[in-house]
Protein backbone atom coordinates (compact mmCIF):
# COMPACT_ATOMS: atom_id res chain seq x y z
CA UNK A 1 0.00 0.00 0.00
CA UNK A 2 1.00 3.93 -0.62
CA UNK A 3 0.76 5.00 2.75
CA UNK A 4 0.68 9.34 3.53
CA UNK A 5 2.43 9.72 6.95
CA UNK A 6 1.77 12.86 8.76
CA UNK A 7 4.38 14.29 10.88
CA UNK A 8 6.47 11.00 9.72
CA UNK A 9 9.65 12.75 10.86
CA UNK A 10 8.51 13.02 14.68
CA UNK A 11 9.67 10.51 17.23
CA UNK A 12 7.13 7.85 16.32
CA UNK A 13 6.36 9.00 12.79
CA UNK A 14 9.89 7.90 11.75
CA UNK A 15 9.72 4.76 13.72
CA UNK A 16 6.39 3.92 12.22
CA UNK A 17 7.71 4.80 8.40
CA UNK A 18 10.61 2.13 8.89
CA UNK A 19 7.97 -0.21 10.36
CA UNK A 20 5.77 0.32 6.71
CA UNK A 21 9.11 0.02 4.94
CA UNK A 22 9.70 -3.18 6.17
CA UNK A 23 6.56 -4.59 5.72
CA UNK A 24 6.75 -3.71 2.25
CA UNK A 25 4.73 -0.44 1.76
CA UNK A 26 5.29 2.85 0.10
CA UNK A 27 5.70 5.83 2.05
CA UNK A 28 4.95 9.22 2.03
CA UNK A 29 5.89 12.22 4.33
CA UNK A 30 4.31 15.92 5.11
CA UNK A 31 5.39 17.36 8.01
CA UNK A 32 6.28 20.89 8.80
CA UNK A 33 9.44 20.18 11.37
CA UNK A 34 7.61 22.37 14.10
CA UNK A 35 8.66 19.59 16.50
CA UNK A 36 11.03 17.52 14.45
CA UNK A 37 14.14 17.58 12.42
CA UNK A 38 14.45 16.91 8.76
CA UNK A 39 17.68 14.80 9.74
CA UNK A 40 15.36 11.79 11.03
CA UNK A 41 13.82 11.20 7.67
CA UNK A 42 17.37 11.08 6.20
CA UNK A 43 18.44 8.41 8.86
CA UNK A 44 15.20 6.63 8.04
CA UNK A 45 16.56 6.42 4.28
CA UNK A 46 19.79 5.46 5.14
CA UNK A 47 18.52 2.43 7.37
CA UNK A 48 15.91 1.32 5.22
CA UNK A 49 18.12 2.04 1.84
CA UNK A 50 15.25 3.66 0.25
CA UNK A 51 13.83 7.14 -0.70
CA UNK A 52 10.65 8.99 0.95
CA UNK A 53 8.57 11.18 -0.85
CA UNK A 54 8.55 14.23 1.23
CA UNK A 55 6.23 17.34 1.25
CA UNK A 56 7.38 20.06 4.06
CA UNK A 57 4.41 21.62 4.87
CA UNK A 58 1.07 21.74 7.19
CA UNK A 59 -1.44 19.44 7.57
CA UNK A 60 -3.69 22.19 7.79
CA UNK A 61 -3.28 23.35 4.07
CA UNK A 62 -5.90 21.63 2.13
CA UNK A 63 -4.08 22.84 -1.15
CA UNK A 64 -0.66 20.95 -0.45
CA UNK A 65 -2.80 17.64 0.39
CA UNK A 66 -4.63 18.10 -2.87
CA UNK A 67 -1.55 17.96 -4.51
CA UNK A 68 -0.06 14.65 -2.00
CA UNK A 69 -3.26 12.80 -3.35
CA UNK A 70 -2.95 14.07 -6.96
CA UNK A 71 0.87 12.92 -6.98
CA UNK A 72 -0.02 10.01 -5.15
CA UNK A 73 -1.84 7.10 -4.91
CA UNK A 74 -3.23 6.56 -1.19
CA UNK A 75 -4.55 4.02 0.14
CA UNK A 76 -4.85 5.20 3.63
CA UNK A 77 -3.50 8.05 6.02
CA UNK A 78 -1.08 7.59 9.29
CA UNK A 79 -1.99 10.75 11.09
CA UNK A 80 0.57 12.04 14.04
CA UNK A 81 0.79 15.60 13.17
CA UNK A 82 0.11 17.66 16.02
CA UNK A 83 0.73 19.45 19.37
CA UNK A 84 1.39 16.89 22.45
CA UNK A 85 2.40 18.97 25.42
CA UNK A 86 0.36 18.88 27.94
CA UNK A 87 1.16 22.51 30.08
CA UNK A 88 1.29 24.00 27.25
CA UNK A 89 -2.17 23.38 25.90
CA UNK A 90 -3.17 25.38 28.83
CA UNK A 91 -1.24 28.73 28.41
CA UNK A 92 -1.72 27.77 24.42
CA UNK A 93 -5.48 26.22 23.51
CA UNK A 94 -6.02 28.02 20.69
CA UNK A 95 -2.88 26.69 19.25
CA UNK A 96 -3.74 23.03 20.05
CA UNK A 97 -7.67 23.33 18.96
CA UNK A 98 -6.00 24.34 15.40
CA UNK A 99 -3.28 22.28 14.79
CA UNK A 100 -4.92 19.29 16.14
CA UNK A 101 -9.03 19.51 15.70
CA UNK A 102 -8.93 21.91 13.00
CA UNK A 103 -5.94 19.84 10.93
CA UNK A 104 -7.72 16.92 11.65
CA UNK A 105 -11.21 18.12 9.84
CA UNK A 106 -9.16 19.12 7.20
CA UNK A 107 -7.03 16.17 6.49
CA UNK A 108 -11.04 14.06 6.74
CA UNK A 109 -12.77 16.11 3.90
CA UNK A 110 -9.34 16.25 1.88
CA UNK A 111 -9.53 12.92 2.20
CA UNK A 112 -12.77 12.40 1.29
CA UNK A 113 -12.37 14.77 -2.18
CA UNK A 114 -9.94 11.75 -2.65
CA UNK A 115 -11.48 8.64 -2.27
CA UNK A 116 -9.34 7.58 -0.01
CA UNK A 117 -11.09 6.08 3.04
CA UNK A 118 -9.02 4.67 5.77
CA UNK A 119 -7.79 6.72 8.48
CA UNK A 120 -5.37 5.59 11.65
CA UNK A 121 -4.97 8.40 14.31
CA UNK A 122 -2.64 9.30 16.78
CA UNK A 123 -5.04 9.40 19.81
CA UNK A 124 -3.81 8.96 23.71
CA UNK A 125 -4.36 7.18 26.86
CA UNK A 126 -5.39 10.92 28.22
CA UNK A 127 -8.61 10.86 27.21
CA UNK A 128 -9.17 8.13 29.84
CA UNK A 129 -8.40 11.05 32.40
CA UNK A 130 -8.38 9.55 36.26
CA UNK A 131 -9.50 6.00 35.24
CA UNK A 132 -11.40 4.49 37.73
CA UNK A 133 -9.56 1.22 38.11
CA UNK A 134 -6.75 -0.60 36.35
CA UNK A 135 -6.01 -2.14 34.20
CA UNK A 136 -8.17 -0.29 31.50
CA UNK A 137 -10.25 -1.09 28.50
CA UNK A 138 -11.85 0.40 25.21
CA UNK A 139 -14.98 0.81 26.54
CA UNK A 140 -14.06 2.62 30.09
CA UNK A 141 -15.86 6.56 30.71
CA UNK A 142 -13.78 9.00 28.97
CA UNK A 143 -12.95 12.60 29.97
CA UNK A 144 -9.80 15.24 29.47
CA UNK A 145 -8.85 17.42 31.95
CA UNK A 146 -6.53 19.53 29.76
CA UNK A 147 -6.98 20.86 25.51
CA UNK A 148 -4.16 18.55 24.77
CA UNK A 149 -6.96 15.56 26.13
CA UNK A 150 -9.54 17.46 24.64
CA UNK A 151 -8.32 17.95 21.13
CA UNK A 152 -7.59 14.40 20.94
CA UNK A 153 -11.48 13.26 21.89
CA UNK A 154 -12.84 15.63 19.76
CA UNK A 155 -10.71 13.81 16.80
CA UNK A 156 -11.91 10.64 17.67
CA UNK A 157 -15.45 11.98 17.84
CA UNK A 158 -15.57 13.77 14.28
CA UNK A 159 -13.86 10.41 13.04
CA UNK A 160 -16.62 8.19 14.76
CA UNK A 161 -18.76 10.65 13.10
CA UNK A 162 -17.59 10.49 9.63
CA UNK A 163 -17.21 7.19 10.23
CA UNK A 164 -21.62 7.37 10.70
CA UNK A 165 -22.22 9.50 7.96
CA UNK A 166 -19.64 8.30 4.90
CA UNK A 167 -20.26 4.52 4.83
CA UNK A 168 -17.00 3.82 3.16
CA UNK A 169 -14.71 5.60 5.59
CA UNK A 170 -12.54 3.32 8.21
CA UNK A 171 -11.60 5.54 11.11
CA UNK A 172 -8.91 3.47 13.52
CA UNK A 173 -8.37 4.81 16.45
CA UNK A 174 -4.91 4.21 18.54
CA UNK A 175 -4.98 5.22 22.16
CA UNK A 176 -1.37 5.19 23.03
CA UNK A 177 0.27 4.70 26.79
CA UNK A 178 3.64 5.93 27.10
CA UNK A 179 6.08 5.52 23.99
CA UNK A 180 9.66 4.91 24.93
CA UNK A 181 12.96 3.94 23.28
CA UNK A 182 14.44 3.73 20.27
CA UNK A 183 15.63 2.04 16.86
CA UNK A 184 18.01 -0.46 17.33
CA UNK A 185 20.08 0.97 14.82
CA UNK A 186 20.88 4.31 17.71
CA UNK A 187 20.30 6.23 14.53
CA UNK A 188 16.80 7.66 15.35
CA UNK A 189 15.25 8.10 18.38
CA UNK A 190 13.35 10.69 20.60
CA UNK A 191 14.53 14.27 20.40
CA UNK A 192 12.38 16.89 22.29
CA UNK A 193 12.57 20.31 21.77
CA UNK A 194 13.29 22.13 24.92
CA UNK A 195 13.02 20.67 28.29
CA UNK A 196 11.54 17.18 27.78
CA UNK A 197 7.85 16.57 28.76
CA UNK A 198 7.83 12.52 29.44
CA UNK A 199 9.81 10.74 32.00
CA UNK A 200 12.49 8.81 29.89
CA UNK A 201 14.08 11.48 27.46
CA UNK A 202 14.70 13.66 30.61
CA UNK A 203 16.01 10.42 32.78
CA UNK A 204 18.51 9.95 29.06
CA UNK A 205 19.41 13.64 29.15
CA UNK A 206 20.71 13.19 33.26
CA UNK A 207 22.46 10.03 32.16
CA UNK A 208 24.34 11.60 29.33
CA UNK A 209 24.90 14.64 31.85
CA UNK A 210 23.04 17.74 29.55
CA UNK A 211 20.96 17.97 32.41
CA UNK A 212 22.13 17.77 36.33
CA UNK A 213 19.51 15.54 38.53
CA UNK A 214 15.83 14.59 37.38
CA UNK A 215 12.84 15.69 39.45
CA UNK A 216 10.17 13.19 40.60
CA UNK A 217 6.63 14.68 40.87
CA UNK A 218 4.80 12.93 44.26
CA UNK A 219 6.40 10.04 46.42
CA UNK A 220 3.43 9.72 48.13
CA UNK A 221 0.89 7.77 45.75
CA UNK A 222 -0.75 4.52 46.50
CA UNK A 223 1.56 2.68 44.34
CA UNK A 224 4.33 0.03 45.50
CA UNK A 225 6.96 2.49 46.12
CA UNK A 226 4.82 5.89 46.63
CA UNK A 227 5.65 6.81 42.98
CA UNK A 228 3.21 7.25 39.76
CA UNK A 229 3.39 4.09 37.30
CA UNK A 230 2.61 4.19 34.20
CA UNK A 231 2.66 1.72 30.88
CA UNK A 232 5.46 2.34 28.85
CA UNK A 233 5.50 0.32 25.12
CA UNK A 234 9.10 0.26 22.84
CA UNK A 235 8.41 2.68 20.04
CA UNK A 236 8.79 -0.11 17.52
CA UNK A 237 6.05 -2.08 19.34
CA UNK A 238 4.23 0.62 18.85
CA UNK A 239 5.18 1.66 15.22
CA UNK A 240 4.02 -2.63 14.72
CA UNK A 241 0.83 -1.75 16.12
CA UNK A 242 -0.20 0.76 13.48
CA UNK A 243 1.21 -1.34 10.48
CA UNK A 244 -1.16 -4.24 12.01
CA UNK A 245 -4.19 -1.84 12.75
CA UNK A 246 -3.42 -1.15 8.75
CA UNK A 247 -3.05 -4.24 7.39
CA UNK A 248 -5.79 -5.63 9.63
CA UNK A 249 -8.43 -4.10 8.79
CA UNK A 250 -7.92 -2.14 5.49
CA UNK A 251 -10.96 -2.42 3.17
CA UNK A 252 -13.15 -2.37 6.39
CA UNK A 253 -15.62 0.70 7.27
CA UNK A 254 -16.74 2.37 10.55
CA UNK A 255 -14.57 3.18 13.21
CA UNK A 256 -12.33 1.20 15.82
CA UNK A 257 -10.52 2.20 18.83
CA UNK A 258 -7.85 0.01 20.35
CA UNK A 259 -5.60 0.90 23.33
CA UNK A 260 -1.63 -0.02 22.55
CA UNK A 261 0.06 -0.77 25.36
CA UNK A 262 2.42 -3.51 27.85
CA UNK A 263 -0.50 -4.56 30.08
CA UNK A 264 2.09 -3.65 32.81
CA UNK A 265 2.43 -0.92 35.08
CA UNK A 266 6.28 0.41 35.65
CA UNK A 267 6.80 3.22 38.66
CA UNK A 268 9.11 6.58 38.12
CA UNK A 269 11.66 4.76 40.64
CA UNK A 270 11.69 1.42 38.73
CA UNK A 271 12.81 3.36 34.77
CA UNK A 272 15.16 5.35 36.96
CA UNK A 273 17.01 2.24 38.00
CA UNK A 274 16.52 0.48 34.99
CA UNK A 275 18.11 3.21 33.49
CA UNK A 276 21.09 3.79 35.73
CA UNK A 277 21.76 -0.08 35.66
CA UNK A 278 21.75 -0.36 32.08
CA UNK A 279 23.62 2.96 31.16
CA UNK A 280 25.59 2.61 34.41
CA UNK A 281 25.55 6.14 34.91
CA UNK A 282 24.49 7.67 38.32
CA UNK A 283 20.84 9.52 38.05
CA UNK A 284 20.53 11.93 40.77
CA UNK A 285 16.80 12.62 41.43
CA UNK A 286 14.84 14.74 43.76
CA UNK A 287 11.14 14.17 44.90
CA UNK A 288 9.18 17.16 44.89
CA UNK A 289 5.15 17.87 45.01
CA UNK A 290 2.49 16.00 42.74
CA UNK A 291 1.92 17.82 39.54
CA UNK A 292 -1.79 18.65 39.26
CA UNK A 293 -3.81 16.75 36.95
CA UNK A 294 -1.48 13.40 37.84
CA UNK A 295 -3.01 10.00 38.70
CA UNK A 296 -1.21 7.42 40.56
CA UNK A 297 -1.33 4.77 37.89
CA UNK A 298 -2.18 4.18 34.43
CA UNK A 299 -1.72 1.07 32.01
CA UNK A 300 -3.48 -0.50 29.60
CA UNK A 301 -5.37 -4.37 29.16
CA UNK A 302 -4.14 -4.62 25.58
CA UNK A 303 -6.00 -7.79 25.11
CA UNK A 304 -8.55 -6.33 22.29
CA UNK A 305 -5.51 -5.39 20.10
CA UNK A 306 -4.16 -9.01 20.45
CA UNK A 307 -7.43 -11.07 19.32
CA UNK A 308 -8.32 -8.11 17.07
CA UNK A 309 -5.35 -7.12 15.22
CA UNK A 310 -3.34 -9.70 16.34
CA UNK A 311 -0.58 -7.44 17.38
CA UNK A 312 1.06 -7.24 20.88
CA UNK A 313 3.67 -5.83 22.71
CA UNK A 314 6.97 -8.02 22.66
CA UNK A 315 9.85 -5.89 23.81
CA UNK A 316 10.32 -5.60 27.85
CA UNK A 317 12.05 -2.50 29.92
CA UNK A 318 15.35 -3.59 29.69
CA UNK A 319 14.85 -3.42 25.87
CA UNK A 320 13.22 -0.08 26.12
CA UNK A 321 16.16 1.11 28.08
CA UNK A 322 19.10 -0.17 26.20
CA UNK A 323 17.79 1.23 23.10
CA UNK A 324 17.52 4.17 24.78
CA UNK A 325 20.68 4.63 25.88
CA UNK A 326 22.32 3.52 22.70
CA UNK A 327 20.12 6.41 20.91
CA UNK A 328 21.05 9.04 23.39
CA UNK A 329 24.80 8.23 24.47
CA UNK A 330 25.39 8.26 20.53
CA UNK A 331 23.52 11.45 19.72
CA UNK A 332 23.68 13.51 23.13
CA UNK A 333 22.29 16.16 21.34
CA UNK A 334 20.14 14.60 19.54
CA UNK A 335 19.60 15.22 15.44
CA UNK A 336 20.71 19.20 16.56
CA UNK A 337 24.79 18.07 15.72
CA UNK A 338 23.93 16.07 12.40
Amino acid sequence: MHILVTGGAGYIGSHTCIALIDAGHTVVVVDDFSNSHPESLRRVEAICNTTIALYRGDVSDAALLQQIFTEHKIDGVIHFAGSKAVGESVEKPMLYYRNNVTASQTLIETMQSAGVHTLVFSSSATVYGDPHTVPILEDFPVGATNPYGRSKLMVEQIIQDQAVANGQFNGIILRYFNPVGAHPSGKIGEDPNGIPNNLMPFIAQVAVGKRPQLAIFGGDYPTKDGTGVRDYIHVCDLAEGHVKALEALHGQTGSHIFNLGTGNGVSVLEMVQAYAKVSQRPIPYQVVARRPGDVAQCYADPGYASVTLGWQATRNLNDMVASSWHWQSSNPHGYREA
